[in-house]
């Protein structure tokens, strides 16, 4: 296949990007790249393309060398193509037609954890918001300072949402669920037998998040493969600014970096297992970030638009992370909190282990 243009290719993503009314950082970073690009000679252009080092010349760095090198293989960049294939599109109306599809939340906490509201008062806001269920994820024990709910607790926490099903408007539901720590060894905090119980499992990386890459990777491909885990939470960990204050765990939460693995391993995870890739909503999280979320859409994931919601407002957040998806080209189809109740409940019980 002829090679591309590597300069062009990273002039045209400048170019939509601030026809886009994108950061101006970003802009600055594609055209100091294609700079840097014209400066070289085929030769060393090549030669670093094929030695890995494109990211160490000044003005380009790991995003921009992966488009040059897409680019010289003779490939539309990937970050290129997805913002090629928005060109043009209602960003707004795909968006509010993703909120509009969306059936329920898959990541919600109560003050049983660290959220600031009980179960009940969460509930009565998500059937105010239109939802026909909302799950209920509050933490596992090793979470510490979120009070993370131990085994007898979760228990509790069972009998307790049953009862108050039978009260709740007809045609909504809790759902039982939990966001269980993916521990250094990749295992889930809580019981096989509980988990085993829950309707939805969301599992996520808060501890060892600087670790280096091969040992994340292999701690994230052994949760994924784990039958009890559905939904792979907060993907890279990071924080953009401080959180809110309806959250008592994350008061006075700084900025924090992504997380460092294999990207396209633990995604085909994710494929290959059936598992589906969190779109967290949280305006202090927007994880994953838009050029991870687009290779989530490109490797076929499946995907849950959550909220990560600490207080009932914030279950109306939602329609942030619908504007990273339409952003990014999320298929409606492929967001698993568009689906009926019960196709939601026979995607997660076909993760079960078989006895």
């Amino acid at each position: 296949m002829a090679s591309r243009d590597p300069a062009a290719d990273l002039r045209r993503i400048a170019f939509l990007l601030e026809r886009a009314n994108e950061a101006t950082y970003r802009v600055k970073a594609f055209r100091s790249a294609a700079r840097t690009v014209v400066g070289l000679s085929p030769v060393e252009l090549a030669q670093r393309t094929a030695e890995g080092t494109l990211a160490k010349l000044p003005g380009v760095g790991d995003v921009t060398a992966r488009c040059i090198t897409e680019s010289l293989s003779g490939e539309e960049p990937v970050y290129l193509r997805r913002l090629e294939s928005t060109e043009g599109t209602d960003l707004k109306g795909a968006a509010a037609a993703l909120r509009e599809a969306l059936r329920g939340d898959c990541h919600a906490h109560s003050d049983w954890s660290d959220g600031g509201s009980p179960i009940e008062e969460m509930a009565l806001a998500a059937v105010e918001l239109g939802h026909e269920y909302l799950v209920l994820t509050d933490h596992s024990p090793r979470l510490t300072v979120a009070h993370g709910l131990s085994a007898d607790r979760l228990r509790d926490q069972l009998d307790h949402v049953a009862r108050l099903n039978d009260a709740l408007p007809d045609g909504f539901r809790i759902l039982t669920g939990i966001e269980v720590d993916i521990l250094a060894d990749g295992s889930l905090d809580q019981e096989d037998e509980l988990l085993a119980r829950l309707d939805v499992v969301v599992g996520s990386v808060h501890s060892g998040l600087r670790d280096e890459s091969p040992k994340m990777t292999r701690r994230m491909l052994t949760a994924i493969a784990n039958p009890h885990l559905d939904i792979l939470g907060h993907l890279t960990g990071r924080k953009v600014s401080a959180a809110g204050e309806g959250d008592r765990a994350h008061r006075g939460g700084r900025t924090r970096p992504p997380s460092t693995f294999d990207v396209e391993k633990v995604l085909a995870a994710c494929v290959e297992h059936d598992k589906a890739v969190e779109i967290n909503s949280r305006p202090d999280r927007l994880d994953p970030p838009k050029r991870m979320l687009t290779v989530a859409v490109e490797a076929g994931c499946l995907f849950s638009i959550d909220t990560d919601a600490h207080a009932p407002g914030q279950l109306d957040w939602q329609r942030f992370g619908c504007e990273r998806a339409a952003l990014c080209g999320v298929p409606i189809d492929r967001v698993v909190n568009t689906w009926t109740t019960d196709k939601l409940l026979s995607w997660t019980a076909g993760h079960a282990p078989v006895d």
